[in-house]
């Protein structure tokens, strides 16, 4: 593998690691007593803001011109449908969390506020399955564990 992979690589796997540090954060304000009131909803909305921005920075590593994504498609032409269910991951991921921070904007989530937490674990879940599948096709296209500890 040359050396530019090698590096791209690596940036990848430090943005997964950031990625990683804001799902438990989120997962860790989500664990809060909803009866903490505004003080749960707080620590969510700080937690699902910063899920925001590291998912929006994964987003533009893995999708540049160039990128991991372009590369798996180019370098190994049968993980083609692993990175197209990657990308559509990303439309998904990227929408629902914009809608999730608006329904606490707007305040929606404070009538059903369990409704609005049990959302953002499935949402959770959905990311941990996605983060196991880029770490697959990466292994599969490279022969490189990006770490799942991180």
């Amino acid at each position: 593998m040359d050396s530019e992979i090698t590096a791209y690589l690596e940036e990848v796997r430090a943005h997964r690691g950031e990625l990683g540090e804001a799902m438990r954060a989120l997962d860790d304000a989500l664990a809060m007593p909803l009866g903490l009131g505004q003080l749960w909803r707080r620590r969510v909305r700080a937690a699902l803001t910063e899920l925001a921005h590291d998912l929006e920075d994964h987003v533009s590593l893995t999708e540049a011109p160039g990128g991991l994504y372009a590369d798996l498609r180019t370098r190994s032409p049968r993980l083609a449908s692993g990175v197209e269910a990657q990308l559509a991951d990303h439309v998904h991921f990227v929408t629902e969390v914009g809608r999730l921070l608006d329904a606490r904007d707007e305040g929606t989530a404070g009538e059903d506020v369990a409704g609005h937490r049990e959302a953002i674990n499935q949402l959770l879940a959905l990311l941990a399955r996605h983060r196991q599948r880029g770490s697959d096709l990466i292994y599969e296209a490279y022969a490189v564990d990006i770490g799942g500890s991180d």
